[in-house]
């Protein structure tokens, strides 16, 4: 399979990133109904961004995400608001199991998981790099 490169005005990309969020004590808030809304959501957070929301599934207690976003927007901004304006519309939509499960204002855990990925293993990519210049 081969990756997509986006455009920019002045740059060619392809960055993707597997993110995993977990809810805070590892409390089980995740139903189907609430794991679309937060689709949902991820998927407006992501455009805003100016990238995409790939792929997307979890469990109760965790959720996995695939992104693809330009080179200019950090991780960890995007994890920020990714975590932030989901817990934030989750407060507003008042979902009983989401509401049973807050810890004060917190739905996420503080800390969450980030990997690049892409099409090529790291391996084939610093093979490639090594032989440039036997080209």
């Amino acid at each position: 399979m081969e990756t997509a490169l986006r455009r920019g005005r002045s740059v060619v990309y392809s960055l993707n990133y597997h993110l995993v969020f977990v809810t805070k004590y590892r409390r089980r808030p995740i139903t189907p109904r609430v794991r679309a809304f937060l689709r949902r959501v991820f998927g407006e957070v992501c455009a805003d961004f100016g990238g995409t929301l790939d792929e997307f599934d979890g469990e109760a207690d965790h959720l996995h995400l695939q992104v693809s976003m330009p080179p200019r927007v950090a991780p960890s901004t995007l994890v920020n608001s990714l975590k932030g304006v989901s817990s934030r519309h989750l407060r507003r939509q008042r979902f009983p199991e989401v509401t049973r499960a807050l810890s004060g204002e917190h739905f996420w855990s503080p800390s969450y998981f980030v990997s690049s990925t892409g099409a090529a293993s790291l391996n084939r990519v610093k093979a490639y790099i090594r032989q440039q210049r036997s080209h």
